[in-house]
């Protein structure tokens, strides 16, 4: 028979509703009030799993956890709390605990969460984990013939915002209160950045930080796409220039001191803040980037990063990722011909696992935002949300790449085919694209 499973809670109709619950569903269960009664049963019970409350009367759950886990390290423990917040959920998992529950607790999730840490196996270490956190290194061949891609009209129109909107947020890489001003701009004046003392910086391709970098191998930031004039910089780009890329907007200013505030690590309040602005069409016409032969970076390998354009009529873009649990191998295909932006890939939320968080913060390269703007994975769950999507995780890849993609100037005519590609990649591509550009404006 099943060791029981013991429930520490002081709220009374909470612990028997719990008790009730796993009874019906097979379990032994037992109840405690407090911590100190568990404590003095474990000389005579042998728990299964512990479902245990963060606030208790005396001892409280996050003393008695870490007392557990020095007593029994393999007892499974499931913390719970209706009053934390993800950093007592991260807290809690740092301490040793197998997972987190918040209440009103449900009982499909809470039958799930048991379920699994009944069956519950130490992660491997040293997995090929998801990471936004690291540099990537892209290699390619700068020296491109004319003729890969071409610049041409379009018959859309140049497009501005109708007024000023205002965004405040976090910033992903300070952690501190950031916003940003977006404000119309004339015809052919671009996106501009502007940071509080003035300095510009252009939305493009040759304002990234190591866009001068010599060779064909250079290093680039996976955690975000920053912009840089010599001076000043602004970081965390990609969610922003994503939406104003499928919006359309070609002119705008982005007042900005340093970050773009990330929000909840998706694009969705920037979607919203277009809608609030609403869109002016300019008297001015634009250009389109046509991929006339195929053109990448990386080796075309299913267990190799890269990314390529190729020639198409219109504008799609296939990205495929193969992570370890709770991710696995998910593919999706976008064409804003005929799905929406604003409802399949804006709301795609920025993911990393807690491990790369921990890492990164302690080597003081990014700051408190990331545990409240992030997916945040431990030991093969997802610990602090609920997912948006099922396959949220790629359709997010999507969603950064589209908006590295924009940083070329204009937007492209092709098909963008993407397997396991961070910013670096991305910026790699849009660098080879400018440089084909480049080389055909020279031969014409």
């Amino acid at each position: 028979m099943m060791n029981p499973i013991c429930i520490v809670d002081d709220e009374a109709a909470i612990s028997s509703t719990v008790e009730s619950i796993l009874k019906d569903e097979g379990y032994r269960a037992i109840a405690f009030p407090d911590a100190e009664s568990f404590w003095r049963k474990l000389d005579t019970i042998e728990p299964s799993l512990v479902l245990l409350d963060i606030w208790l009367p005396g001892l409280d759950g996050m003393q008695l956890l870490k007392r557990l886990h020095d007593r029994i390290p393999e007892l499974p423990i499931i913390m719970m709390s209706g009053h934390a917040g993800i950093e007592a959920a991260v807290a809690a998992i740092k301490a040793g605990a197998y997972d987190f529950l918040e209440k009103p607790l449900h009982m499909e999730v809470l039958l799930d969460k048991v379920e699994s840490a009944l069956k519950h196996r130490p992660s491997v270490t040293g997995a090929n984990l998801p990471s936004d956190t690291r540099l990537e290194i892209a290699s390619a061949d700068l020296s491109i013939p004319p003729g890969v891609v071409e610049i041409t009209d379009s018959p859309e129109p140049q497009r501005t915002l109708k007024g000023n909107v205002v965004l405040n947020g976090i910033g992903l890489l300070s952690g501190r209160n950031t916003g940003i001003i977006l404000s119309p701009l004339g015809a052919n004046e671009g996106i501009v950045y502007q940071t509080l003392d003035g300095q510009t910086i252009r939305g493009h391709i040759t304002s990234l930080e190591d866009f001068s970098q010599p060779g064909s191998t250079k290093t680039f930031s996976a955690n975000s796409t920053t912009l840089d004039n010599g001076r000043r910089r602004v970081r965390t780009v990609e969610h922003l220039m994503a939406v104003l890329s499928m919006y359309g907007i070609t002119n705008v200013l982005i007042k900005v001191d340093e970050e773009v505030p990330n929000v909840d690590g998706s694009a969705k309040d920037f979607c919203e803040l277009i809608d609030e602005a609403g869109i002016e069409v300019q008297p001015a016409a634009t250009k389109v980037a046509v991929i006339r032969k195929k053109i990448g970076v990386g080796k075309e390998e299913k267990k190799e990063k890269h990314l390529t354009a190729e020639p198409f009529d219109g504008f799609e873009i296939t990205m495929r990722v193969d992570y370890p649990p709770p991710i696995g191998e998910q593919t999706f295909t976008f064409n804003p011909a005929n799905a929406s932006f604003a409802k399949e890939i804006a709301p795609a939320r920025s993911f990393n696992t807690f491990e790369n968080i921990e890492m990164a913060q302690k080597l003081g390269k990014v700051g408190g935002g990331y545990l409240h703007s992030h997916i945040i994975m431990y030991d093969g769950k997802v610990i602090n949300t609920e997912l948006r999507y099922p396959d949220e995780f790629v359709r997010h890849k999507i969603l950064d790449l589209i908006g590295d993609l924009y940083l070329l100037g204009f937007r492209i005519r092709g098909r963008i085919t993407a397997n396991m590609t961070s910013h670096g990649y991305n910026q790699a591509l849009v660098q080879r694209l400018y440089q084909a550009i480049q080389s055909s404006s020279r031969s014409s």
